[in-house]
C-alpha cells in the first residue's frame, strides 16, 4: 500500500471514529425520553416551551464541549480523571452515573416496548423484551463494534427523517415558538432540569466521549475536532428537538387536547396520530423504537464504561457486563408498575440531578489540574462558562428536586 493510500484510509478512520462518537452521543440523547418529554411538555406549556428547549441547548452545548475536550486531553475514562483528581470522586461519579443509566434503560426498554406497540399492537412489555434481546445480540456479535457504530448511524438518521415528515405535515406557528424561546409566557425550571437530563445529563455526558476514546482519538493533536464532533453531536440533537417540539406544536395549536392522565397515555403517539392519521401511529412506532434501541445500546455501552473504576476489564467482558446491564435493566422493566410515559420523564429529570455533580469535577480539573491534561493550558472563557452553567444546574437541581420525583407519583 502506497504513502496515498495509507493516508486516505487513516483519514476515514479518523472520520468513523468521529461519527461514531457524535452518533452514540447524539442517539442516546434523541432517546424515548426525550421524545415523551417533549410531547408533555409542549402539551402543558405550549409554544412556551420552546424557551426551555433554548436554555438546555445552551447548556448541552458549554456542558458537552467542556467534558468531551478535558476527556480528550487527559486520555483517560471520566472516572479515572475524576479520581485523579480528588480521590474517591471517581468512585462516586461512576456509580450516579450507573445508577442513572440503569433507570435511563429502563426507560428506554420502556420506549422501545412503546413503539413496537404503537407499529404491531403488541403487549409493551413483550415488546421491550424483544428490544433488549436484539441489543443484547449486538454486544454477543464477534463484530460488536463495528455493528455498534453502523445500527447507531441507521437508525440515528431514520428516526430523523420520520419525524421531518410529521412536522412539515402538522403545520406549526413556528413564528410565535421563535418569540416564546426568546420572550416565554412563563418559566418552568423543573422542564429545563428534566429535558436538560435527557440530553446531556447522567451517561449521555460521556457517551461520545468514551467512544473517542476507546478508538484512540485523543490528545491535543484531535482537539480541534473533538471540538467540532461535541458541537455538530449537540446541534443534531437541538435541531431534533426544535423539530419534533414544531410537529406536536402544531397538533396542540390545531386544537387537539393530548391526554397526559391516564395510565395509557401515549402523549407523542397521539400528536403524531392526529397528524398522519393511522400511518401516524405506525411512523411514531419506528421513530420511537429507534429512538430507544439506540438508546438501549447508548446507556449500556456507557455505564458499563464506568465499571474501569472498581476493575481492569477486556474488550470481551466489557461485552459480557454490557448484556448483563441490558438484562438487569429489563428485570426491573418487567417488574415495575409505573407507566412508561411518567417513567420516560422521571429518567430525564433524574439524570439532570446528576448532572452537576460531574460537570462539577471536570470544570475542577479544567482550572487548576493542568497535570492531568498533559500540562495544557485549557481555554479560560470556556471554563468560565462551565462555571456559570455548574452553579446554575446545581440550582436547577435543587428547585426541582422535589417536582422530578413526583413524575412517578411518589
Amino acid at each position: 500500500m502506497n504513502a496515498s493510500s495509507t493516508t486516505t484510509a487513516a483519514n476515514a478512520t479518523l472520520r468513523g471514529g468521529f461519527l461514531a462518537a457524535i452518533f452514540l452521543m447524539a442517539t442516546s440523547a434523541i432517546g424515548p425520553g426525550f421524545i415523551t418529554q417533549t410531547a408533555t411538555f409542549t402539551a402543558k406549556l405550549g409554544a412556551a416551551f420552546a424557551f426551555a428547549i433554548l436554555a438546555s441547548i445552551l447548556i448541552d452545548f458549554v456542558v458537552q464541549l467542556n467534558i468531551w475536550r478535558i476527556t480528550a486531553l487527559t486520555r483517560k475514562n471520566a472516572s479515572e480523571t475524576a479520581n485523579a483528581a480528588i480521590p474517591g470522586a471517581g468512585y462516586l461519579l461512576a456509580i450516579l452515573v450507573m445508577v442513572g443509566g440503569l433507570a435511563f434503560n429502563v426507560g428506554n426498554i420502556a420506549g422501545a416496548g412503546l413503539g413496537m406497540n404503537a407499529m404491531f399492537g403488541l403487549d409493551p412489555k413483550i415488546g421491550g423484551a424483544i428490544s433488549a434481546l436484539l441489543a443484547i445480540g449486538v454486544f454477543l456479535s464477534k463484530r460488536a463494534g463495528l455493528l455498534l457504530d453502523r445500527s447507531l448511524i441507521g437508525l440515528g438518521l431514520l428516526m430523523i427523517a420520520m419525524t421531518l415528515i410529521v412536522a412539515v405535515t402538522s403545520n406549526p406557528p413556528v413564528g410565535e415558538a421563535l418569540r416564546q424561546s426568546i420572550l416565554p409566557d412563563v418559566i418552568d425550571f423543573p422542564t429545563i432540569t428534566t429535558i436538560v437530563g435527557g440530553t446531556v445529563g447522567g451517561y449521555i455526558t460521556y457517551s461520545g466521549a468514551h467512544r473517542l476514546l476507546d478508538k484512540g482519538l485523543v490528545g491535543e493533536e484531535n482537539l480541534a475536532a473533538v471540538t467540532r464532533a461535541s458541537l455538530t453531536g449537540i446541534a443534531v440533537t437541538g435541531v431534533m428537538r426544535f423539530v419534533l417540539f414544531l410537529a406536536i406544536l402544531g397538533v396542540v395549536t390545531s386544537g387537539v387536547t393530548l391526554d397526559l392522565s391516564s395510565q395509557a397515555a401515549n402523549p407523542a403517539a397521539q400528536a403524531f396520530a392526529y397528524a398522519l392519521g393511522d400511518w401516524g401511529m405506525r411512523i411514531f412506532g419506528i421513530v420511537l423504537w429507534a429512538a430507544a434501541i439506540t438508546s438501549v445500546i447508548g446507556a449500556a455501552y456507557t455505564s458499563v464504561s464506568f465499571l474501569v473504576a472498581f476493575m481492569e476489564m477486556t474488550e470481551r467482558s466489557r461485552n459480557i457486563a454490557t448484556v448483563a446491564f441490558i438484562a438487569v435493566s429489563l428485570a426491573i422493566f418487567v417488574a415495575i408498575g409505573t407507566a412508561p410515559a411518567a417513567l420516560l420523564v422521571f429518567v430525564g429529570g433524574f439524570n439532570g440531578l446528576i448532572l452537576p455533580i460531574g460537570l462539577s469535577i471536570f470544570t475542577y480539573v479544567g482550572f487548576v489540574r493542568s497535570d492531568l491534561m498533559g500540562g495544557h493550558h485549557y481555554n479560560r472563557p470556556l471554563l468560565i462558562l462551565s462555571a456559570i452553567v455548574c452553579a446554575l444546574t446545581w440550582y436547577m437541581g435543587f428547585k426541582s428536586f422535589g417536582a422530578i420525583f413526583a413524575f412517578l407519583g411518589l
